[in-house]
């Protein structure tokens, strides 16, 4: 089989003026007046139904999960009078793990690139712990664009075990530098810069089964919505004008979320540059009977400052105090410099 044959479309009519309303931010005539976070559940969803259109080929009763959400870049902003199409295939399939590819677009002259992302999903069988994970046959990579697009896949896995690998180095001179010249600025009589220690928002919540998907487990896509949207009114302590998405760096589920649990959710501020802001969310998960605490989701979140035509606006300078905050700050900084690097974002 071939990665076109596993094609999959989605529409979110925008048209409907009920369905137009519960997709904005606000109820005023506003660029970009768009709830990303729910756009982050249909996401999931279409890279759900992707990964298990070819999965039950082979075995009828599987599932999938997510296991990562690779990158997600937004090119443009979306307007929220206009539909918007979702355009999965599958990119790659490794021993059980598929990389699904989407493109979010508002087709029409012109047609409106809103964002390209990846999600890695693994195919597995059974419930709670006799779940397996399921061997999967390869796709045939026939043309050239197919065999790119692999490649690609592969490339930013390796990418992302060098940046992993990366945390664990010491800073760069350049890099000791820049932590030296903000720490050297907090000692000057009359400093009133933005402390990272500062810049934090949490909340808690348990889970009930309308947020359930799989048999006992809990949507994926309603966890990470629940990140964005508090990253994103954390975001708000930093930005003096309007902070809206420009990337989602990486979200990694260590694992799952099931009925009852309570959640935790913690976001900060961990770095700034020019317009751009560096929020990192993390989920926790306390079971039930309180015997099982775990780190659920791992999220970073990039956002930009704009004015009401989304012109990029300078947000102020963030100052880590201590070493925790260093190595946040250190991290975010270095995923920065590398989505600058190969990516053009909003």
């Amino acid at each position: 089989m071939r990665p076109n044959e596993t094609s999959y479309y989605e529409t979110l009519s925008l048209s409907d003026p009920d369905l137009r309303r519960r997709y904005m931010v606000l109820a005023d005539q506003l660029k970009g007046n768009i709830r990303f976070g729910l756009l982050l559940e249909i996401l999931d969803l279409v890279a759900e139904k992707t990964a298990l259109d070819y999965v039950r080929r082979s075995y009828p009763d599987a599932r999938v999960v997510t296991a990562a959400i690779d990158n997600i870049f937004i090119r443009h902003a979306a307007d929220v009078t206009r539909d918007i199409a979702f355009h999965a295939r599958i990119n790659h399939v490794g021993k059980s793990s598929l990389e699904i590819g989407i493109r979010v677009e508002q087709p029409g002259d012109p047609t409106n690139h809103i964002a390209s992302c990846y999600f890695t999903m693994v195919a597995r069988s059974g419930v709670g712990d006799e779940a397996v994970s399921l061997v999967l046959p390869p796709l045939e990579y026939c043309d050239e664009i197919e065999k790119a697009r692999a490649d690609k896949a592969l490339a930013a896995r390796e990418d992302y075990r060098h940046q992993q690998a990366l945390l664990a180095e010491p800073p760069s001179r350049d890099e000791y530098t820049m932590l030296a010249a903000l720490h050297r600025a907090q000692e000057v009589p009359g400093f009133d810069g933005l402390l990272a220690g500062k810049l934090e928002t949490d909340a808690w919540e348990r889970m009930y089964p309308e947020q359930e998907n799989v048999p006992q487990k809990i949507f994926g896509g309603y966890l990470v919505r629940r990140a964005y949207e508090l990253s994103s009114i954390c975001s708000e302590l930093v930005a003096p004008d309007r902070a809206i998405i420009a990337a989602v760096n990486r979200i990694n589920f260590f694992h799952p979320v099931r009925l009852g649990d309570k959640l935790h959710y913690t976001s900060r501020v961990v770095y700034s540059n020019g317009s751009f802001i560096c929020v990192e969310a993390g989920i926790e998960r306390i079971s039930r009977d309180r015997s099982t605490k775990a780190l659920s989701n791992q999220c970073l979140f990039t956002f930009v400052n704009v004015d009401p035509e989304l012109v990029h606006r300078p947000v102020p300078a963030i100052y880590p105090s201590t070493y925790a905050e260093d190595a946040r700050y250190l991290a975010a900084h270095r995923s920065y410099q590398s989505i600058v690097e190969h990516h053009s974002i909003i």
